[in-house]
């Protein structure tokens, strides 16, 4: 049965605010949540990302910059090497670089956005504040290629029966979570804000997932040990890596009956990337 993973990503993980994974499976229409996994710093995904063992992956990170930053930068504008060129940079170089971009541009139109962005109602990915995902594409993306991941949509597909085949897909879990609570809050990373609302707000989330009642028609399946673990992590990461895990799945169950690129768009911007399922 293929393995299935969804990540919780941050660009500055620690012991207190780790990188967080779901592994799990897909089985008539279930998901099946069989580990949370927690990583405390860049090494360990690393690390994790080089294991010889084959699955297919939603990372809730950008994948690629906005077509117009990078032409008006003059950077390559393929996106492996882009990425590379990208990797390279040192992150106050970003920060700097990005922000003359939006300095030049009128107030209500200072970041360029993704193809993407409008359908997922995502942040632009140039963004390095709140959430800083510029960093999150920086410290991620160049380790998924380093690991011999492919990315579909991006990069040419590998030969057919290529040993240990990993995949990984550009998620975003609040997609998935506007579906069911609209604008309810469900997770605070401020401790004075993790209140009784955004607790059941999460209860209310999950218990969607197990019924299926979202479009993806997928039922998520999980212990009662992990129904009590994903709840109450009020941070929402492991509720975040779980919605992931749903997203990815629905990836996985598109390219077993026979989509092209996992359900992705084929006319998708094979330099900016896509978020699944959007």
């Amino acid at each position: 049965m293929q393995a299935l993973v969804g990540c919780d990503f941050s660009s500055a993980p620690s012991k207190r605010k780790q990188i967080v994974l779901a592994w799990g499976s897909l089985e008539q229409g279930r998901v099946r949540l069989t580990a949370l996994q927690g990583l405390a710093s860049l090494d360990a995904f690393s690390a994790c990302l080089h294991v010889p063992h084959s699955w297919v992956g939603g990372f809730d990170l950008p994948f690629g910059l906005p077509r117009e930053l990078v032409q008006a930068l003059g950077w390559p504008m393929l996106w492996e090497p882009c990425v590379r060129h990208y990797a390279a940079l040192e992150r106050r170089d970003i920060r700097d670089r990005f922000a003359a971009f939006c300095d030049a541009r009128p107030v209500g139109g200072k970041f360029a956005h993704r193809a993407t962005d409008v359908p997922a109602g995502s942040s632009p990915s140039m963004k390095w504040v709140n959430p800083p995902v510029a960093y999150m594409l920086h410290a991620g993306v160049p380790r998924l290629l380093d690991a011999g991941v492919y990315f579909p949509g991006l990069q040419p597909e590998p030969s057919t029966g290529a040993a240990q085949r990993k995949v990984a897909l550009e998620a975003y879990p609040g997609l998935l979570a506007r579906e069911v609570l609209r604008h309810r809050s469900y997770k605070s990373d401020d401790v004075a804000k993790q209140n009784a609302d955004r607790l059941i707000a999460r209860k209310d989330l999950v218990t969607a997932l197990e019924m299926g009642q979202t479009r993806l028609q997928l039922r998520l399946k999980l212990s009662h040990a992990q129904r009590e673990a994903v709840i109450e992590d009020a941070s929402g990461d492991a509720l975040d890596a779980v919605l992931c895990l749903v997203q990815v799945a629905w990836g996985w169950q598109q390219h077993c009956q026979g989509a092209p690129l996992y359900g992705l768009p084929q006319g998708m911007d094979p330099l900016e990337g896509w978020i699944l399922t959007a």
